[in-house]
């Protein structure tokens, strides 16, 4: 009876077990940490969020190689190296309110909630809104709100906020996303007016205001797709 007992719990151990554990240890270890990643909190975040779950089931078996990945409606999943790279960049602490611009599958919002305190994100593609926002909520980031709308506009109901970070690269930084960094706050952008030009920028907002900017990396990501509001100016 003793043995039963023992060998069930140790059975169902070995069904249960996450098959993406020791693919997601390696990306975390051989992909990020060796490339330079100290961020106690990044590491510890990219070895925690399921990243396969955030790409289409064809796609799972590449999950954690260090590449983009196809979402669907011409839209990318970051490599995540780069995720890791701009969530050190942009210094998140417990206390935070974080803006997202660019949802896509809702992993650099996951990653970001388990390093600050809310995520408010925004997607101007209705159909990956509405799965990012049911995925997020299954997976328990009750910490993250998930809106469909023009990035181009941020959320200014919810503002000021801490930091803000982009996903998709606009030709320069929007006007209304600077306004609504609350002073002493950073913003992490791709910027470029194509994709052969881009350059990741560093912002930050001193307490008086002005604006201080810094230019990181060559970078290419998709276009930011601005709402028709936008599109009229």
């Amino acid at each position: 009876m003793s043995a039963a007992i023992f060998a069930m719990p140790f059975a169902l151990l070995l069904w249960t077990a996450d098959p993406y554990e020791r693919p997601r240890e390696r990306m975390a270890a051989e992909q990020i940490e060796a490339r330079g990643i100290r961020h106690p909190g990044v590491l510890k975040a990219m070895r925690s969020v399921p990243r396969h779950l955030f790409v289409p089931e064809s796609l799972r078996s590449m999950a954690y190689q260090d590449t983009p990945l196809p979402i669907g409606h011409g839209q990318t999943i970051s490599q995540p190296y780069i995720v890791a790279f701009m969530t050190e960049l942009l210094d998140p602490r417990p206390e935070h309110k974080v803006l997202e611009i660019g949802t896509g599958s809702g992993y650099q919002a996951a990653v970001l909630s388990a390093l600050v305190k809310q995520v408010f994100t925004i997607e101007i593609v209705p159909e990956l809104a509405q799965q990012s926002a049911e995925l997020l909520k299954r997976l328990g980031y009750a910490n993250v709100t998930v809106r469909q709308g023009d990035g181009y506009l941020g959320w200014p109901e919810q503002a000021p906020f801490d930091r803000i970070m982009l996903t998709a690269a606009p030709a320069d930084v929007p006007k209304a996303l600077i306004d609504q960094l609350k002073p002493g706050g950073k913003l992490v952008a791709p910027v470029g007016r194509s994709a052969w030009d881009q350059e990741l920028v560093l912002l930050e907002k001193s307490a008086d205001g002005k604006i201080r900017r810094r230019s990181v990396l060559p970078v290419r990501f998709v276009p930011m797709v601005p709402g028709k509001s936008t599109e009229k100016r």
